[in-house]
């Protein structure tokens, strides 16, 4: 299972943790769907799902780039606290994003609504924050944060207490509000 989502008391702040796994992006895309059908912003979807990918997908590279760096220094330990019992371990012998090493550290995502804006907030348990690298447009990989500072109107992050970090998005919702209201009364 790759998700599982907390209840919340304020109906307008959900979230949704997430397995460390690349699934996770498309239950993060999945659950930022119906959390914005169900408030009335479907118009925000598509700019929310690739931001949310984005962001899920770094949170991911980070968390799993760490504990291979531990597994690499710390093998039987690691290994023991990561894998399943008859699970298969590859170890890449250079860095990339096809590593199969699952830790068991949390990744969440949460959508807030709060009139006239939504924020997109996904948490991890990596310390190092965000870094947008210089465009190159041949590069396989490193557009992801200049993507979510083009489809959101401000976006950063925070360390958390203890560990982790939150990287965040913030968006207009005021149209997609007025949009929502349009199609409903027409």
């Amino acid at each position: 299972m790759s998700t599982g989502t907390a209840i919340a008391v304020d109906p307008h702040v959900v979230t949704c943790t997430l397995a460390p796994r690349f699934e996770a992006v498309r239950t993060a895309r999945e659950f930022a769907r119906s959390t914005l059908h169900g408030w009335g912003l479907g118009a925000l979807f598509d700019d929310v799902a690739l931001v949310a990918s984005e962001l899920v997908t770094n949170a991911l590279r980070h968390a799993l780039e760490n504990r291979c760096d531990a597994a690499a220094a710390e093998p039987a330990r690691i290994l023991a606290e990561a894998v399943r019992p008859g699970e298969t371990v590859r170890l890449p012998a250079q860095p990339g994003p096809d590593r199969t090493v699952e830790p068991h550290l949390p990744i969440r995502i949460s959508l807030v609504h709060r009139s006239p804006q939504l924020v997109c907030a996904v948490s991890d348990p990596s310390t190092r924050g965000p870094v947008a690298r210089e465009p190159d447009f041949v590069a396989e990989s490193g557009r992801g944060l200049h993507l979510v500072d083009s489809f959101s109107r401000a976006w950063g992050w925070h360390p958390l207490a203890g560990a982790g970090k939150v990287v965040w998005a913030v968006f207009e919702a005021e149209n997609a509000e007025a949009a929502g209201r349009h199609r409903r009364s027409a």
